[in-house]
């Protein structure tokens, strides 16, 4: 399947057959110097798309990129300086602060999400809770946020859920098959209580053991089920005051959804000089 550029769609959508304010009042040969600012404090992400669409519009736009993603900002700060044609600036404007806004957003709640966990060695993993066609860069501004990014999509993890084990089938022989024709996939299995993570321990193949909604004297009990080769992780009532404790009960991976379904935008703004 092929990938679509959202740089490129989201400038058809929004500049569709041409900027008519720019056109009409912005001379074709005004030239302009202008700067992104932070309007408030955050953690850089999606400075990449932003480029990308200045350059989209106009490859005779000069973009420097002066906070790189994962850097932290604060109100006032300049994030891309821009120069070249006004009217090509203007019609970038927008969406390049959209990517910005929405990215960074995803980045700075991220890393509030691992300050919180700070110490206690466990990972924060982003899921597929994505805003569809931009789970790529949602991703990577989990990553810019100091997040660990969880399986892409369906094609490179195998994820076994309460739903697949409606159809019952030998789990045993089907790690095994799995394990045959894609010998270093990550193999990992959902389990809503401590008599399935016994049973799922016994599995050999597996690598990771979902903990789904569990209380967090459940998540102990499980994790003392440990063996050396498989992690356990949480899922489930995951917010800022309740991962630290979720963290404490010795899991080794937290995944938190909000990080790309709930993130609040972050307030950028681009002036010209």
């Amino acid at each position: 399947m092929a990938l679509i550029d959202p740089v490129a769609v989201a400038l058809a959508e929004d500049v569709g057959a041409g900027d008519l304010t720019s056109r009409f009042f912005i001379p074709e040969t005004h030239q302009s110097r202008a700067r992104i600012l932070a309007k408030q404090t955050a953690i850089v992400a999606g400075t990449g798309p932003a480029k990308s669409t200045f350059q989209q519009v106009d490859g005779d736009l000069m973009v420097e990129i002066t906070a790189s993603d994962g850097a932290s900002v604060h109100p006032g700060d300049t994030v891309l300086l821009i120069s070249g044609r006004t009217r090509s600036i203007l019609t970038g404007e927008r969406v390049a602060l959209n990517f910005l806004q929405r990215l960074s957003g995803i980045a700075t709640l991220t890393r509030a999400f691992v300050e919180a966990v700070k110490g206690t060695g466990a990972q924060i993993l982003d899921t597929r809770k994505t805003t569809p066609g931009l789970r790529r860069l949602e991703k990577e501004a989990v990553a810019a946020g100091g997040g660990t990014n969880h399986r892409m999509g369906l094609f490179d993890a195998v994820m076994v859920k309460d739903n697949h084990l409606l159809a019952k089938p030998d789990l045993a022989a089907v790690i095994q098959t799995v394990r045959k024709e894609h010998p270093g996939i990550l193999i990992e299995l959902e389990a809503d209580s401590l008599e399935q993570v016994r049973e799922f321990v016994q599995l050999p193949g597996v690598n990771v053991i979902l903990l789904d909604n569990m209380n967090a004297a459940e998540m102990r009990a499980c994790v003392a089920l440990r063996r050396s080769d498989l992690k356990f992780e949480a899922s489930g009532g995951v917010n800022l005051q309740t991962v630290r404790s979720i963290a404490e009960t010795g899991v080794d991976l937290i995944s938190v959804g909000q990080l790309t379904h709930s993130a609040s935008a972050i307030d950028f703004s681009l002036e010209l000089l």
